[in-house]
C-alpha cells in the first residue's frame, strides 16, 4: 500500500512509469518483476577481445529499454535503486575474498553534461548501497576517465566502435593502489557489443597486472550490466 505522502505526491507532482508509462508511479510492479529476473551471463557476437564475463538481468527490449532510457536520458530519480537490484547479481559471490568495488564504465564529458547525471556511475552507487543493506562490504571506485575524445558511438558497427574506444580510457592517478587487490566488478548499463566493457577491462589490467597484457587472468574481473541485447542471450542458450 502506498504511503499518504506518495499519494500526495503523485497528486501535485505526476509522474508516469519509466517503462509503460502507467500514471503515479515510477515503476510499476510488472516493469519492476521485468528487472528482477535471473541475471544470465552474456555474450556478444562477435565478442571483443579482453571481454570479462558479463552478466545481465534481462534483454534490451520493451519495458526494460523504455525504462533504462528513462534513467539514462531525463534522469529519473526513482530507478535508480530498481536498477541496481539487477546489476547486484553480477557484483561477486558471497564469500569472495577481498574488498568489492564497482568501477562504473564513464560516460563521455559532453553527455555527462547534456543528461546532467552519469547513468552507469549512479547505478553503480544505487547497486553499492544495496550491496552494503545485505551485509556485502562495497564501495563504488570511478576510478576510469576519457584520456581522449571519442565520437558517438550510435550508428557505428562492431568494429568501428571498438576502433573508436581502443585506448580511450585509462585509471586516474591514484586509481592503481585501490584496485590492487580488490574485486573489481565493471558496471555498465547495456551491453551491445561490449566494446566499452572490453576498454575498461583492458585499461583496469593495465595498471593491476602490467606488461601481462588484457589476457591476463592473475586477477579476474567481472562485469555487470542491466541489460543485454537478446541475441547475446540467445547465444548462451545453444
Amino acid at each position: 500500500m502506498r504511503s499518504w505522502w506518495q499519494e500526495i505526491v503523485g497528486l501535485v507532482l505526476p509522474v508516469a512509469c519509466g517503462g509503460c508509462g502507467r500514471p503515479r508511479t515510477e515503476l510499476c510492479e510488472e516493469c519492476a518483476a521485468a528487472l528482477a529476473a535471473v541475471p544470465r551471463r552474456v555474450r556478444p557476437a562477435p565478442e571483443p577481445a579482453g571481454l570479462p564475463v558479463v552478466h545481465a538481468a534481462a534483454p534490451y527490449e520493451n519495458a526494460v529499454r523504455a525504462t533504462l532510457l528513462a534513467h539514462k536520458e531525463r534522469g529519473v530519480l526513482g530507478l535508480a535503486g530498481a536498477l541496481a537490484a539487477a546489476v547486484r547479481a553480477g557484483a561477486g559471490r558471497e564469500g569472495d575474498e577481498g574488498p568489492l568495488l564497482l568501477v562504473p564504465v564513464p560516460s563521455s564529458r559532453r553527455a555527462t553534461a547534456g543528461r546532467g547525471h552519469d547513468p552507469a556511475r549512479r547505478i553503480a552507487v544505487a547497486a553499492t548501497a544495496e550491496l552494503r543493506r545485505g551485509g556485502t562490504a562495497a564501495r563504488v571506485c570511478a576510478v576510469l576517465g576519457q584520456r581522449r575524445a571519442v565520437a558517438d558511438q550510435a550508428g557505428l558497427k562492431a568494429g568501428e566502435r571498438h576502433a573508436n574506444l581502443a585506448g580511450a580510457l585509462a585509471v586516474a592517478d591514484g586509481g592503481r593502489r585501490l584496485l590492487q587487490g580488490a574485486r573489481v566488478v565493471l558496471v555498465d548499463d547495456v551491453l551491445t557489443t561490449g566494446s566499452s566493457l572490453a576498454e575498461a577491462a583492458r585499461a583496469v589490467r593495465a595498471v593491476r597486472a602490467p606488461g601481462r597484457g588484457d589476457s591476463s587472468t592473475a586477477e579476474p574481473l567481472r562485469a555487470a550490466v542491466v541489460a543485454a541485447s537478446p541475441s547475446a542471450f540467445e547465444i548462451n542458450r545453444n
